[in-house]
C-alpha cells in the first residue's frame, strides 16, 4: 500500500502523517451532523461515556441495584442517542471520552452527539479513529480553555477538523480487525485478572494466618491506646500565601501497598501548622477514611523509606504506632486482615458517600503479641510467605499494562492505513 507524507501536500494536514495515498481527507462537518433531539418523558435507557469503556448502559456500572442512575432529578431534556451516533464528552474529548453508541437511550445534554450522513460510511470507524492519541492531541488543540479541567470541544471547531477517509469497504475491513484483535486482548486480560485475583487470595490467606493469632498471651487494645490517629484536611489546592508541598493523596494509598520516593506525588500548598501535624514520616500507616463504595474503606498502606516534603492528603488517616507497644509494620499487616476489612466496611456510613468517624477507627480492637520479637517474627514469616505471590502479581500486572499498549498502538496503526490484514497477531 504506498503511503505519502501530507506534510509535503498540505500544512493544515500535517498532524495527520502518513495514510493510504487513496485515501480521502475531509472536514469531519463533511461526515456528521449534529443531533439535538430531547427526551419528552426521560424514560430511555440512561447511557454513560468514558475514555476506559466508550458508551455504555448506566445501569451496568452500578454496583447494587438500590444505586440510583443520577443525581438529576429528572432525565426529561437529555439528549436522545441512536445506535451508531457519535457521543462526545466535550469537556472530556481531549482525554478520549467519546465512542459510537451500541444502544438506543439518552445522554446528559452537556455532551454532543453525531450522526455519520448518509451510508457510504462506517461510523465504528471513526470512533476508533477519533480515540486514537493522535485525535486527542488534535481535540486539545481546537478546545477551549485554560486548564484541562476547563476544556470544552465545541461543535464548531470538532466540524473544522479534517480527518482521513478510507473507502467503505477498507473502513468495515478495519472495524472487523479491530474488534477481533479486541476480542483476543480482552480475553488476554480477563484470565490475567483472574489469576491476579487468586493470588491475591493466596496472599490474603497468608496474611490472615500469621495477625489473627489465638494465643491467649496477645494483648487486645483500641487502636487508640496503641497509636496516633489523625484525619488530614490537606486538599489539592495551591494558595500563595502557604508553603509548597508533595501530597500524597488517596490515589496513592489506594493503588499501592507502599509508599515510596519513587511515587509521583501531586503538588500542594500547606500551612506550618499542617505540615507540622500531617508530614508523612518512615515506618507511617496511611489508609483510606472514606471512599464511594463501603469494600474500598480503610485500604492500607505502609510508608517503607524516609521521604521529602510529603503531607498526607484529604479523605485520609494518617496512623502512628507506639512501637514500644506495637511495630507499625505489624499494624500495616493487621490492617490488611480480613476481619478488619469486614469491620470496617460494615461500621461505614453515608449515602453518596461512606466513611468513617474518628470513633470508628479509634475504636477498633487490635490484637496483637506482647513480645515485639514475636511481632517481629510474624512480619517476616508473611514477607517470606508472600515474597513470590507479590513477584508473581507483579508479573501479570505488567503483562496486562503491555497488552493494553499493544491494543492502543494496534488500534492507532490499522485505522490509519498501517496494518497487514493478513499477517497473523499472536497475544498468547
Amino acid at each position: 500500500m504506498e503511503m505519502i507524507p501530507t506534510a509535503v501536500e498540505n500544512k493544515k494536514i500535517a498532524w495527520l502523517g502518513e495514510f493510504p495515498a487513496h485515501w480521502e481527507v475531509l472536514r469531519i462537518k463533511n461526515l456528521f451532523q449534529e443531533m439535538d433531539v430531547r427526551s419528552e418523558t426521560g424514560s430511555e435507557e440512561l447511557l454513560s461515556v468514558s475514555h476506559y469503556t466508550g458508551v455504555t448502559l448506566k445501569r451496568e456500572s452500578l454496583e447494587n441495584e438500590d444505586d440510583h442512575l443520577t443525581n438529576a432529578e429528572s432525565l426529561v431534556g437529555y439528549k436522545l442517542v441512536q445506535q451508531g451516533d457519535l457521543v462526545i464528552n466535550i469537556m472530556l474529548a481531549w482525554n478520549g471520552s467519546l465512542g459510537i453508541s451500541p444502544y438506543n437511550g439518552i445522554t446528559s445534554p452537556a455532551y454532543c452527539v453525531y450522526r455519520i450522513k448518509g451510508e457510504n460510511n462506517n461510523p465504528e470507524y471513526f470512533g476508533y479513529l477519533f480515540s486514537t492519541n493522535l485525535f486527542k492531541a488534535e481535540f486539545r488543540r481546537h478546545s477551549t480553555g485554560i486548564i484541562d479541567s476547563r476544556l470544552r470541544l465545541y461543535s464548531d471547531k470538532f466540524f473544522s477538523i479534517f480527518t482521513v477517509v478510507p473507502p467503505k469497504n477498507e473502513q468495515d475491513k478495519i472495524v472487523q480487525y479491530i474488534k477481533a484483535q479486541k476480542e483476543k486482548i480482552n480475553l488476554f486480560i480477563q484470565k490475567k485478572q483472574q489469576f491476579i485475583e487468586l493470588l491475591k487470595e493466596q496472599r490474603q490467606s497468608k496474611i490472615d494466618e500469621a495477625v489473627n493469632g489465638t494465643n491467649k498471651k496477645w494483648l487486645n487494645k483500641k487502636l487508640k491506646y496503641v497509636a496516633i490517629i489523625k484525619f488530614s484536611n490537606v486538599d489539592k489546592h495551591t494558595i500563595d500565601e502557604e508553603i509548597p508541598v508533595r501530597l500524597c493523596n488517596y490515589v496513592d494509598v489506594y493503588k499501592n501497598d507502599y509508599i515510596t520516593s519513587d511515587l509521583e506525588f501531586m503538588n500542594a500548598t500547606a500551612t506550618e501548622t499542617e505540615i507540622e501535624k500531617f508530614t508523612v514520616l518512615k515506618g507511617d500507616v496511611i489508609i483510606t477514611k472514606d471512599s464511594e463504595e463501603a469494600t474500598d474503606i480503610a485500604v492500607p498502606t505502609f510508608v517503607i523509606e524516609d521521604l521529602e516534603n510529603v503531607v498526607c492528603g484529604y479523605h485520609l488517616a494518617l496512623i502512628r504506632a507506639n512501637e514500644k507497644e506495637i511495630l507499625n509494620e505489624y499494624l500495616f499487616r493487621k490492617f490488611q486482615s480480613s476481619d478488619l476489612k469486614a469491620y470496617f466496611a460494615i461500621e461505614a456510613t453515608g449515602v453518596t458517600r461512606v466513611g468513617l468517624s474518628m470513633g470508628e477507627i479509634t475504636g477498633v480492637k487490635i490484637s496483637y503479641p506482647k513480645s515485639l520479637e514475636e511481632q517481629n517474627k510474624i512480619v517476616a514469616h508473611i514477607k517470606t510467605e508472600t515474597a513470590s505471590i507479590e513477584t508473581a502479581i507483579a508479573k501479570a500486572e505488567r503483562e496486562i499494562e503491555l497488552i493494553r499498549e499493544y491494543k492502543e498502538a494496534m488500534i492507532a496503526e490499522a485505522v490509519m492505513g498501517k496494518r497487514n490484514f493478513n499477517k497473523k497477531e499472536n497475544t498468547q
